[in-house]
């Protein structure tokens, strides 16, 4: 294998596992990595899908404990099933208006003007969400009723407008619902589960034909680099949010959403080709 194909393999999936979880839209990033690596063409979007495995795998370590007590409840526990009910019902949305419109979408959307306009007006929300006055009445993720899970579903499927970020509309959706920071992100990574696991299950039956045992050592890397910066990414994230709020990531994402117009304007980056 190349050292150096394995190279950008290790910095894809460090890009990735670092900003799956935060409010920052990791598809903007792995674009703008992408092109910097050369390594946007069809087998770079394949490798994206392993390396975003990577990342729900550390997400689902990371709680293991929760998902193992959620299992074993299911059968007779009414705290397990309606928390996995919760989760069911919030992945939904995303789900389903994703098969129905999906290639609109991307067809449409998937543009710099569009990804810029995203990453500006989140990062402006997210500044906004935490200048007002914030009630909690949520305050752990096992007193969600099914309407907030409602809500915060169809807030992920915003994040089907590139650039958006589902964690970031999941968490922002939260605290205007009422939940508390802790409760709003760690929903945020319990329903990433289903919808990376969707998705990658989707994008790798979509791409098969791409698959080659030549590409194992590159997905090894990748998938591993991904599962360690996100595990650390994810605990970081936690440990932050229990002294500070969200606003660093806004003005991240503002500042993000300036580069891309400048790389789009000076045709530097190819953001419409992804």
């Amino acid at each position: 294998m190349d050292p150096l194909l394995l190279l950008k393999a290790l910095i894809l999936g460090i890009v990735e596992g670092v900003t799956e979880f935060l409010p920052v839209s990791s598809t903007g990033h792995l674009i703008l990595a992408g092109a910097l690596l050369d390594f946007n063409d069809e087998r770079g979007k394949l490798f994206e899908i392993v390396i975003q495995s990577g990342a729900m795998l550390a997400v689902c370590w990371e709680f293991r404990a929760k998902i193992m007590e959620v299992l074993r409840g299911l059968p007779s526990d009414r705290a397990a099933q309606r928390f996995a009910l919760n989760v069911l019902v919030a992945f939904l949305p995303l789900a389903i208006i994703g098969l129905l419109f999906g290639k609109t979408i991307k067809a449409y959307l998937f543009n710099a003007p569009v990804v810029a306009t995203a990453f500006i007006v989140g990062g402006l929300i997210i500044l906004w969400a935490e200048r007002r006055e914030h009630r909690i009445r949520v305050e752990s993720i096992d007193d969600l009723s099914l309407a907030d899970a409602v809500k915060l579903g169809f807030a992920q499927a915003l994040a089907l407008i590139p650039g958006t970020s589902r964690s970031g509309a999941t968490i922002i959706g939260g605290l205007l619902f009422g939940l508390s920071r802790r409760a709003a992100t760690e929903f945020s990574f319990f329903l990433a589960m289903p919808t990376l696991i969707g998705a990658s299950i989707y994008q790798l039956y979509k791409e098969r034909a791409l698959l080659s045992v030549d590409d194992l050592g590159m997905w090894v890397v990748g998938f591993v680099a991904a599962f360690i910066s996100a595990f650390w990414a994810v605990r970081g994230l936690l440990r932050y949010i229990s002294t500070h709020d969200f606003s660093i990531f806004a003005w991240y994402r503002i500042a993000f959403g300036i580069l891309i117009l400048v790389t789009w304007q000076y045709d530097l980056i190819s953001w419409g080709e992804h």
